[in-house]
């Protein structure tokens, strides 16, 4: 799985829409649709709150491992 299925599954799964991250995130909602389909990538700064928030590890983010538990 990639890091932008991975970021808007984790975005569905909250029942939460692109508007309401982009505003917790300090971005532009068509820049959360950018990373969602792959068109950009996050930068670290915002994969890093993406972990925090949703309480996943990077690694499972960026497709590393299937374990979402954060150590």
């Amino acid at each position: 799985m990639k890091y932008f299925d991975r970021i808007r599954a984790l975005r569905e799964d909250a029942d939460m829409n692109q508007t309401q991250i982009a505003k917790m995130f300090n971005v532009g909602q068509k820049t959360i649709s950018n990373w969602e389909s792959g068109r950009n990538e996050p930068p670290y700064e915002i994969l890093i709150k993406y972990s925090l928030y949703f309480n996943v590890s990077i690694d499972y983010i960026l497709g590393v491992t299937d374990n979402p538990e954060r150590r």
